[in-house]
């Protein structure tokens, strides 16, 4: 994996179609993260819809083109065309990267996750804000073109010289486990899908989230669950229903019960008291 990254992203100098917005309601399927990502074309073509500041932008990105989306801005991919391409995601302790073949015939025939420990010093930070910053403009500027070239390139130093971090095996492997939720908060992920995502057994994930987490995995997806409720309730005007569908509860009831016992309000009771 470390190898192919490197080997793709070495001498990249992409074109930069967009950087997203978060204005519009995310449509149902659409990927929507907590964390900055930097969706890069290796070959083939990339359709996806994402928020352009001025609507919902059907975009098609080409080998060599790449776009920006923000912390919990959103996009859709069609998946209609074969491509290979880099998803970068930039959380707070760590960059992870995903490398994703997909073809129609088959459809995802490789999909490849690593991570690396960032460094204490976090100049990457400023060149995130400053993208960040961009979102409002309708297209993207030279300016932000750079800016995202300059992540290739600090990401393909921290691949040739990653950090030596001293956290051990098992808390790098419970902080992976913790992003994943992060992203498939929505599906139907078991301790039994995570434990054969990771190659342990359902055991071995309880024991990870108890001892380096000091809480249940199952209370650690609740947690995250809701706190993508919170922000949905602040943000879009979506019915109770949608809410809990989105994020990943089955019975609306549930979802309910669930929120006003770890917040001491209901759902409707947070929404109008965070106007």
């Amino acid at each position: 994996m470390h190898i192919n990254i490197t080997e793709s992203l070495t001498h990249f100098n992409g074109k930069l179609v967009a950087i997203c917005s978060n204005e519009s309601t995310p449509p149902e399927g659409a990927y929507q993260v907590n964390f900055n990502r930097l969706e890069i074309i290796l070959e083939g073509e990339y359709d996806l819809i994402v928020d352009a500041k001025d609507g919902c932008s059907q975009l098609t990105l080409k080998q060599g083109e790449m776009v920006y989306i923000p912390s919990n801005a959103w996009s859709k991919p069609t998946w209609e065309k074969p491509c290979k391409m880099v998803s970068v995601l930039f959380g707070k302790h760590q960059v992870g990267f995903s490398f994703v073949q997909y073809t129609t015939e088959g459809g995802f025939v490789d999909v490849q996750k690593h991570a690396l420990s960032l460094p204490s010093s976090m100049a990457l930070e400023h060149v995130l804000d400053a993208l960040n910053c961009m979102s409002d403009k309708s297209r993207s500027n030279v300016m932000g073109e750079h800016l995202a070239n300059a992540l290739i390139l600090y990401c393909l130093e921290l691949l040739d010289n990653p950090v030596q971090s001293k956290i051990s095996r098992s808390e790098k492997l419970y902080r992976s486990m913790c992003i994943y939720v992060q992203e498939n908060f929505h599906k139907d992920i078991t301790r039994v899908s995570v434990a054969n995502r990771f190659g342990v057994s359902s055991a071995h994930v309880s024991r990870l989230f108890n001892q380096e987490g000091s809480v249940k995995y199952a209370d650690y997806v609740t947690y995250v669950r809701l706190d993508r409720a919170k922000f949905m309730l602040k943000k879009y005007n979506f019915k109770l229903e949608e809410i809990a569908h989105r994020c990943g509860f089955k019975d609306t009831n549930y979802f309910c019960r669930v929120f006003k016992n770890k917040t001491g309000k209901t759902p409707s009771g947070y929404r109008l008291g965070a106007v």
